[in-house]
């Protein structure tokens, strides 16, 4: 029987064992977007998990959705998550920079001057962000137009290819959580009626679009792809989410990617199976429909259910998480009044196992 603790081939990236960290906005990124020592102390005191996959990091300015995230579209950026990788690569681990597009998630004071949120439709999500000046209002977004969609798809491409020369085992697109990807595929943020929209296939068609223009300038072994199938995060409503996501999955399973992510946000495990006898490549699963993910999860790697399980909270608290697991704890509990803000406290000075 195949354990989470066993090694697996990632598309001929070998890791170690089956326990990966899952994608958590941090909001800590230094001057210009880029990666800091905190940010490289923070992933190499987390080079044990089999893989690690950064958190959200936009592709272009237009992209940003919160205060102090990381880019990976400038020169200076590129260099500075070098820095992360290389500590990551020589404590033994393997790491995939998770490209995302905030689409409607923002607002113009996060923006450089003259820009505003972008969306497939102008919808506004509901609630607020919080911003350096305070909470605000989400925005009506500003629609894309084709030409526009097609440059962004390119900005996805520019962005892996940085991701790839700053060290980086691979990319994972964000298609989930209400994000811009995540937007295109639910009706109620694509109220299109062109190609970008309407039908199932023409509400996969950004998606298929980016994963395939990536997987084309980097390898697809190197791609990945992030969905949470009627997660209603930001806003979004998908009341009969399967037609989308096995059109999806079948539209891309011809392509050989390097992993599927499903984020199981709500009760979606019918629809997991289903996509799991689609999809041939290696399956990841974040359980997350009755709380965080946690110790008691694993067995769905037991079990056959997927073939990588990530963690999020639980490996905020316990940076040593695979060992912990191996030994069935102690684990320390998750504090969420330290997941954000400027300090290294929460993340860096949790006891160690051996303490």
């Amino acid at each position: 029987m195949t354990t989470v603790f066993d090694p697996v081939d990632l598309s001929g990236t070998q890791l170690s064992n089956r326990i990966a960290l899952a994608p958590m906005t941090r909001s800590r990124a230094g001057e210009g977007g880029t990666a800091t020592d905190l940010t490289v102390d923070y992933y190499t005191q987390r080079a044990s998990a089999g893989l690690l996959i950064t958190e959200g990091i936009q592709p272009s300015a237009a992209g940003q959705g919160y205060p102090s995230t990381p880019g990976l579209y400038s020169a200076e950026q590129v260099a500075s998550w070098r820095r992360v990788t290389d500590s990551v690569h020589a404590a033994g681990g393997r790491i995939f920079a998770q490209i995302m597009h905030a689409g409607r998630i923002g607002h113009p004071v996060l923006l450089p001057d003259g820009l505003v949120p972008v969306a497939p439709s102008p919808v506004a999500a509901p609630g607020q962000v919080y911003t350096q000046v305070g909470p605000k209002d989400f925005v009506e977004p500003r629609e894309l137009t084709d030409a526009e969609i097609r440059a962004t798809v390119d900005d996805f491409v520019t962005a892996s290819r940085n991701a790839v020369d700053a060290g980086f085992d691979g990319v994972e697109l964000h298609g989930a959580n209400g994000y811009l990807i995540h937007q295109f595929l639910a009706p109620n943020t694509n109220l299109r009626t062109d190609a970008w929209g309407g039908s199932v296939q023409g509400r996969i068609r950004f998606a298929a679009e980016v994963v395939k223009a990536v997987a084309a300038e980097i390898g697809a072994g190197r791609t990945a792809l992030r969905i949470s199938p009627g997660n209603p995060y930001n806003g979004v409503d998908e009341p009969e989410p399967d037609a989308v996501y096995t059109a999806l999955v079948a539209e891309l399973e011809p392509l050989g990617l390097a992993y599927l992510h499903i984020l199981e946000e709500v009760d979606i495990r019918e629809l997991t199976l289903a996509l799991r006898k689609r999809f041939t490549g290696t399956l990841v699963i974040n359980v997350f429909s009755d709380g965080p993910t946690g110790p008691e999860h694993h067995t769905v790697i037991d079990d056959g259910i997927a073939d990588i399980i990530t963690y999020g909270a639980l490996f905020l608290a316990n940076p040593d998480l695979p060992a912990r697991l191996k030994a069935g704890g102690p684990f320390n509990t998750p504090d969420p009044s330290t997941f954000f803000g400027g300090g290294a406290k929460g993340y860096t000075d949790y006891p160690a196992l051996d303490a």
